[in-house]
């Protein structure tokens, strides 16, 4: 199992998103992906993504105007 950082920071939407769903297709089964973000729309757009695909959102949290996911492949 490997740990991947993706930071988006700076980026609008649709970038993160897109950038997430990427980077989610080079992972393995149960690789880890942390997505960090300052795009308020990816609060909703990259959970929402992850509940109809075969990933596990594991945590989402947001700070200061960042916004951060786990995100298990």
């Amino acid at each position: 199992m490997t740990e991947t950082l993706l930071d988006v920071t700076g980026l609008s939407c649709p970038l993160p998103l897109l950038k997430t769903k990427l980077a989610l297709k080079t992972m393995r089964k149960g690789d880890c992906l942390n997505v960090i973000t300052s795009d308020s729309g990816s609060y909703r757009d990259i959970p929402a993504y992850i509940e109809q695909s075969e990933h596990a959102l594991i945590s989402k949290a947001s700070k200061g105007g960042s916004y951060y996911f786990v995100i298990r492949c």
